[in-house]
């Protein structure tokens, strides 16, 4: 049996409590050797560690799965993404060398994917890093999938503000923040629901709570402290960066 690390990300703790125990049934030479419950902290792990493989929950709070794919994949590492996705979705993992888990997690199908991975761990082959990009592309929101409108409270009215008005989401409290040239309003949609539908290419998550348009972004600051943010063009807001998001700035 090969031994290995691996690092386990998956926000529901039910969920993530049983994937661990049967991975412990399938391949008892697996070292488990970072359990996380959201994004940025498997993404912590994920560089931090390098673990051999990670079975990663696609859609977690603060990161994406994807995200945290792409540092384990640069690392020389292994992916397999846990998901509750539709068929569509799937079809978008079959198209790709990325293997995933539909939830709940099966037995026997769990068994093949650690099959798989041991035989890519004797035999190494080439980097999963051109079929994450695929595996983005497919999963981008299209047609209905894709936020188009977002109807917003501002005072006591309500606002209909077009996608391409919007230069950042801010999660406040129980609201989102829509900032817009024009202003601001108010939504109750989670930013995590939002990322599903916006595209990756217009807007980046650049924190837990802050998604942004890339086209509004004039430059990256780091204070004495050493913490990042980011100043939009036309708007006199400053914007944290965490950490984890740094990566999305290389070569800025």
């Amino acid at each position: 049996m090969i031994h290995a690390t691996a690092l386990v990300a998956e926000d529901e703790a039910p969920q993530r409590r049983a994937l661990l125990a049967l991975l412990a049934q399938a391949w008892p030479g697996l070292e488990v050797v970072a359990q996380c419950e959201d994004g940025p902290g498997a993404m912590d792990a994920a560089v931090q560690l390098r673990p051999a493989v990670a079975f990663l929950d696609i859609r977690m709070p603060g990161v994406s799965g994807l995200d945290v794919a792409r540092a384990v994949v640069e690392a020389g590492g292994l992916v397999v993404f846990t998901t509750a996705y539709d068929d569509y979705a799937i079809r978008a993992f079959d198209a790709g060398a990325i293997d995933y888990l539909l939830k709940p997690v099966a037995p026997a199908r769990l068994a093949q994917a650690v099959d798989r991975l041991q035989q890519r761990l004797a035999s190494p082959l080439s980097s999963d890093a051109s079929a994450i990009k695929l595996l983005e592309e497919r999963l981008r929101p299209q047609g209905e999938r894709q936020i188009r409108w977002i109807t917003a409270s501002v005072g006591d009215a309500v606002r209909m503000i077009g996608i391409d008005e919007v230069l950042f989401f801010q999660a406040q409290d129980k609201y989102v923040r829509v900032a817009t040239a024009a202003g601001d309003a108010i939504i109750r949609t989670p930013v995590k629901d939002l990322l599903a539908g916006l595209d990756p290419d217009t807007f980046w998550q650049v924190h837990r709570g802050v998604v942004v348009r890339v086209a509004a972004i004039d430059r990256l600051r780091k204070d004495d402290l050493g913490k990042s943010s980011l100043s939009l063009r036309g708007h006199a807001e400053q914007l944290p960066v965490s950490a984890a998001f740094l990566h999305r700035f290389r070569g800025m």
